[in-house]
């Protein structure tokens, strides 16, 4: 077996036309790293869940109060399979041919083939190109291309939970998709300039975590977070960079974030509150129902929050009522004192200049 990976590696030398052929090996790529990834993944992270804010109360009776789970099992899947995609070596990547894939006997297309197209389609964007559906076609195989839109959708739907961005047709004539983010972050959620990931669903992990601890976080409670996702601060990590520049730097000049420290605190703490464009673009409805997606369920499933969200969205509905121009005509009436003129009607001038029929008579 070794030496059969040894080969393969070797191969990747001899490609020919490398340069030429860098886009589609490289989204076979993320394909081939998906395989690997799909089968190990949600074993390795059931521990994860457990330490999460809330998890304890998501598995109890309805009758205790429940508590969304924050999307870090899913996150943390994907730093895995982000950290393994971007260790693997150029060489083996151009060693790679578009696809087709043989399927495994026994294994469910409708799991099997989302997981391989989320990577696929994670990878085109990272890239910053357009997922033309001629190749996800290629990725689905033909064999279940009469299941196309339910395999697009799985993907889609999974993206969306980890990464807070829709997938969505940006061309009919020549089919093609693109993943747009939830969130206005500058890049199309990339947050900096050049190429990557999106950054929005860590930042609306971020916002439902200071929702859920009474709209306002302590900083260590959001690195102790972090931390079951393996992002440390001061750590560069594959999928966000810098994660303490990211949070407490971009995240707050961009004012989705507000960074404040604890009055009074002693040696100095800090705190994490929504910034004024995280109210501006979403809202703790949007949020909850984030969070609901990713627990399976619904945002009336979580009474106390669902309340809170439901006052929040009537608050926000009286202040645009309220902040709406008056459009009613009125009327001024001059000051006492001062003579009001009269201005008579169209008709009643035509009266005064037209000779009467009784005048006309008497001349």
């Amino acid at each position: 077996m070794p030496r059969s990976k040894k080969s393969k590696a070797r191969g990747g030398d001899k490609c020919p036309q490398a340069q030429g052929k860098t886009q589609s090996c490289g989204g076979a790529q993320a394909i081939a790293t998906a395989e690997e990834e799909s089968t190990t993944s949600s074993l390795q992270c059931e521990d994860i869940t457990q330490s999460l804010p809330g998890a304890e109360s998501c598995s109890t009776s309805r009758e205790r109060q429940r508590v969304p789970t924050i999307a870090t099992t899913a996150l943390f899947s994907y730093t895995r399979s982000c950290e393994a995609f971007n260790g693997q070596s150029k060489y083996r990547a151009l060693a790679y041919e578009v696809p087709p894939f043989t399927e495994t006997p026994g294994t469910d297309c409708l799991t099997r083939k989302p997981s391989l197209l989320e990577q696929f389609l994670l990878y085109k964007y990272k890239m910053k190109q357009l997922m033309m559906k001629e190749d996800i076609l290629k990725i689905i195989h033909q064999s279940h291309h009469d299941r196309f839109a339910e395999i697009l959708k799985r993907a889609s739907e999974r993206i969306e939970l980890v990464f807070a961005v829709d997938l969505k047709e940006v061309d009919s004539v020549v089919p093609c998709y693109n993943l747009i983010s939830k969130l206005k972050l500058p890049n199309n959620g990339r947050v900096r300039g050049g190429r990557g990931l999106p950054k929005t669903g860590l930042l609306m992990n971020l916002l439902g975590m200071i929702f859920l601890k009474g709209n306002c976080a302590a900083e260590e409670d959001i690195w102790k977070y972090l931390g079951t996702m393996r992002v440390y601060a001061g750590r560069k990590h594959f999928i966000f960079g810098e994660p303490r520049k990211l949070i407490t730097k971009d995240l707050v000049r961009l004012k989705y974030l507000e960074y404040r420290q604890v009055a009074n605190s002693d040696p100095p703490r800090y705190e994490f509150l929504w910034g004024p464009k995280a109210h501006l673009e979403t809202s703790k409805m949007k949020v909850l129902e984030f969070l609901a997606k990713v627990n399976d369920a619904v945002p009336s499933d979580f009474p106390a929050y669902y309340e809170e969200a439901l006052q929040d969205e009537e608050e926000k509905a009286q202040g645009m009522h309220a902040a709406k121009p008056d459009t009613t005509v009125k009327v001024s009436t001059p000051p006492r004192g001062h003579a009001q003129y009269y201005h008579p009607t169209h008709k009643e001038v035509c009266e005064v200049f037209t000779p009467s029929q009784e005048n006309i008579t008497s001349q």
